[in-house]
C-alpha cells in the first residue's frame, strides 16, 4: 500500500469515471428501452450498465496489476485479493432509463477493509466528487465539507427506497411519520452515491438507506467521511462496509437520525448475517 500514490491514482481513477459517464451521456441520447433486463421485481439492468462496467474494469486493470473486482454486474468474476476494485458503472439506473437526474459513476479502491479512494462522477451535473484516505475530500478540484446544522429540526434530509419493498416499508412508513412536517425537507433521488455525495458537500445534512450494497456506498462514504462527515449502520456501529444498511450525517446530528430507526434493530442485525 505505501507504494500507491494516492492522490495520483484518484485523479487518474476520476478521469476513468468521467469517460465512463461521457459513454453513459452518450447513450442516453440513443437509449433503446426494448432492451432493458429485470433483475428482480423493479430492479432494472440496462446493456449500457454492463457495457459501461466493461470499459471501467478494463481501464482500472490497467492501474493495479494485482487487484480484484467487486462490480454491480459480475462482468468480471471475484478472486480474493489485498486490494479491490468496488464498481457500480450507472447507480440510478431507474433514473437513467426513464431521462431522469441524477444517475453516476461510482469506484472504490479497497485494501482488505480499508478504502482508500471513492470517486463518484454524476453525469448530469458533470459534477466529479472525490476523496482518498487522509486527503479530503473534493468536487471538481474544490474541497467539500459537511454542513454545520446541529438541530435536527432543521435538517435537509436524504432517503432511499430500495428494491426490497416489502421489509422496508415499515421503516420508511414510520420515517416520514416522524420527518414529515418536522425537519426543514425529505428527498428520495434514486441515487445512493450521489446522496452521500449530497451529505458531503452539505446538500443533505443526513442520508438513510436500507438493503443496498457496497458498490452503492464504498466510495460515497469514504467522500462523506473525509469531508468531516460520520458514517455507520442503522444501528449506529461504524463498520458498515458489512451489511447493506447506511446513515451518513454531518456527525452533529447523526444520533437523531439512529434514534428513529432503533425500533428496527432486529431486522437490520438479521440482514447482516
Amino acid at each position: 500500500m505505501s507504494e500507491i500514490n494516492l492522490e495520483q491514482l484518484t485523479a487518474t481513477v476520476c478521469q476513468v469515471a468521467k469517460d465512463a459517464g461521457d459513454f453513459l451521456r452518450k447513450e442516453r441520447l440513443s437509449f433503446q428501452a426494448n432492451r432493458i433486463e429485470e433483475k428482480s421485481a423493479n430492479n432494472f439492468v440496462t446493456y449500457v450498465d454492463k457495457a459501461a462496467e466493461e470499459l471501467i474494469v478494463e481501464r482500472l486493470n490497467r492501474l493495479l496489476e494485482d487487484a480484484s473486482f467487486i462490480t454491480e454486474e459480475k462482468t468480471v468474476s471475484y478472486k480474493e485479493k489485498d486490494y479491490c476494485w468496488i464498481i457500480d458503472p450507472l447507480d440510478g439506473t431507474t433514473n437513467f432509463i426513464y431521462d431522469n437526474a441524477p444517475y453516476c459513476v461510482s469506484i472504490a479502491l479497497s485494501f482488505h477493509s480499508d478504502i482508500l479512494l471513492g470517486v463518484v462522477y454524476e453525469v448530469c451535473r458533470d459534477e466529479c466528487f472525490y476523496a482518498w484516505k487522509n486527503g479530503n475530500s473534493y468536487l471538481n478540484g474544490k474541497k467539500i465539507h459537511v454542513s454545520t446544522v446541529d438541530n435536527f429540526d432543521n435538517s435537509f434530509i436524504g432517503l432511499g427506497l430500495p428494491y426490497n419493498s416489502r421489509e422496508f416499508k415499515p421503516v420508511i412508513i414510520n420515517l416520514m411519520n416522524e420527518l414529515y412536517g418536522r425537519v426543514n425537507g425529505l428527498r428520495i433521488n434514486g441515487s445512493a452515491a450521489i446522496s452521500l455525495c449530497n451529505v458531503a458537500v452539505g446538500r443533505f445534512d443526513v442520508y438513510a438507506e436500507a438493503f443496498i450494497n457496497i458498490w452503492d456506498f464504498a466510495a460515497g462514504a469514504l467522500i462523506v467521511q473525509e469531508a468531516g462527515g460520520k458514517v455507520t449502520n442503522f444501528t449506529g456501529n461504524g463498520d458498515f462496509l458489512k451489511g447493506h444498511h447506511i446513515v451518513s450525517s454531518n456527525g452533529l446530528i447523526h444520533k437523531e437520525m439512529i434514534d428513529l430507526l432503533s425500533p428496527f434493530e432486529s431486522r437490520f442485525l438479521e440482514d447482516d448475517k
